[in-house]
């Protein structure tokens, strides 16, 4: 569990990392070398899960040979927002963090107690980003950062 006190805004107790897949952590359904060191330090704290269409039917490959244990939820092509958002709502919105970058990422950082918009090499979604509690540029920041509590306190507190 990662537990930081925000001041200005309380407690944050995250039990759960709900990633995107394409855009976020990978590109071109390969998954970037650059977040596999942090994925695995992050294994060890938090229950993570990759939500994704899976359009390039890659995901559970590249996990596995980057020898990740990370849950992999599949949301439905065309419902991508809806399917993340519940997944959301399934695990707990108070104990989830989220990161994406897409217009179907908007809904699952909405409604996460802490929501990670990173804007990479593909950008981001304007609504997105704007739903965001803290906006990076590239993945690995966004690991790091929640590998990081003091930093995250200083980003965050009021």
């Amino acid at each position: 569990m990662i537990e930081v006190e925000i001041p200005g805004r309380g407690e944050l107790r995250l039990e759960h990392l709900v990633l995107d897949y394409n855009g976020t952590i990978a590109s071109g359904g390969k998954l970037l070398e650059s977040v596999v060191e942090p994925l695995q330090e992050l294994t060890e704290i938090v229950h993570i899960v990759v939500a994704s269409a899976d359009t390039y039917g890659t995901v559970e490959n590249e996990l596995n040979g980057a020898g990740l244990d990370i849950e992999i939820y599949k949301v439905s092509a065309g419902n991508e927002r809806e399917d993340k958002a519940e997944l959301i709502e399934e695990l707990g919105p108070e104990v989830c963090a989220a990161v994406g970058n897409g217009a179907n990422d908007e809904l699952m950082l909405k409604r996460a107690a802490l929501s990670i918009c990173v804007i990479g090499p593909e950008g981001a979604c304007s609504k997105t980003l704007l739903s965001a509690d803290v906006v990076v540029r590239e993945p690995r920041e966004a690991l790091e950062l929640l590998l990081d509590p003091k930093a995250l306190r200083a980003t965050l507190r009021c």
